[in-house]
């Protein structure tokens, strides 16, 4: 029996699909994220060690909050606080100057200066610091004058060693020998950090080897020499209590001695100490951020955001995730 024209012969008949049936309208969902119940445990405990440690800090009479604030500001106290920024200013920089002096001496081609440079360099970062400044508060006994004339010859001009050296440069001295020891080795990992490209690409400009160190070498090591460097600078602020024993009063000595003066105030001028030390190692971080990000230019695609930056960002993201909350 013949099909009428135009229709369709189908040999085998296939069942209807699930995919012919018609589709549901999609409705959106809403993403769940991870249960992490180990991190909140993990945070409530240390909120909760944090807040103790708080309470007890302002609650324990031993303390003597009221001392404190009586001793803060006193001129004693600032007085040595004086003290110990210009140390500290001082010996910054005559040590990085001497640093960088020792590193590129340590990177010449002549075997003295390599020589020289690693001894000095070996020689101050075995030494303690304490034993540097007291070796240099009695060196009047070992040399009474000093001298500057023809080596081995007549002496043009000669200085009274007592006289120059007061406890303010027996201190600057001391720290600033200790500083150039360590400083050198920051600048030497900065300056070895430099692509050795930088270096061919300078040569091949004909420029002369110091302007290829200032303006090509050394800016971009200081990217590498900052970090280690400023954490250098901390600790020499804190290294400067040790000036204390070569009788300069800094902001330590100062706080030692009127513990000596008034026994039951010990523990206040301790804590005095300590808050001082960390307004000024927080004021030096805060400095060595900017630095780390001024010479970051041209180095990173998108320069790191400021504390500020980051605040501005953090209260945008809470406000629109509060609409995005009150919306659903």
């Amino acid at each position: 029996m013949s099909e009428p024209p135009g229709a369709a012969v189908s040999l085998t008949e296939a069942p209807p699909s699930a995919t012919d049936a018609p589709s549901k309208p999609l409705t959106a969902q809403r993403v769940l994220p991870l249960r992490r119940p180990g991190r909140w445990i993990a945070t409530a405990v240390v909120l909760v060690l944090a807040a103790q440690f708080v309470h007890g800090l302002v609650t324990n009479p031993f303390y003597q909050w009221d001392r404190f604030g009586y001793w803060f500001l006193r001129p004693t106290i600032l007085d040595g606080l004086l003290v110990t920024l210009e140390v500290t200013a001082y010996s910054a920089v005559l040590g990085l100057l001497g640093g960088i002096l020792l590193a590129l001496a340590r990177l010449s081609k002549s075997p003295v200066l390599r020589a020289v440079s690693w001894i000095y360099i070996w020689t101050f970062r075995s030494i303690p610091l304490i034993v540097i400044l007291l070796f240099l508060y009695n060196f009047s006994a070992l040399y009474q004058t000093l001298s500057v004339g023809v080596p081995f010859g007549p002496a043009f001009f000669t200085f009274d060693e007592s006289r120059l050296a007061t406890d303010i440069v027996v201190a600057v001295v001391g720290l600033s020998l200790n500083q150039a020891a360590y400083a050198a080795e920051a600048v030497r990992g900065g300056i070895l950090s430099v692509d050795q490209g930088q270096h061919e690409a300078a040569a091949a400009l004909g420029l002369p080897q110091g302007y290829q160190f200032r303006k090509v070498v050394f800016p971009q090591a200081l990217r590498s020499i900052t970090p280690n460097y400023v954490n250098q600078l901390i600790d020499l602020v804190k290294a400067t209590s040790l000036v204390f024993y070569v009788s300069l009063l800094d902001l330590f000595g100062a706080a030692q001695t009127m513990g000596a003066t008034y026994p039951g105030d010990i523990v206040p001028l301790l804590l005095v100490v300590t808050v001082w030390y960390l307004i000024l190692t927080t004021v030096v971080s805060v400095v060595q951020f900017y630095v780390e990000r001024y010479f970051a230019r041209g180095a990173t695609r998108s320069l790191p955001p400021t504390p500020l930056q980051k605040l501005r960002t953090a209260v945008i993201d809470l406000r629109d995730r509060v609409r995005r909350e009150a919306a659903v």
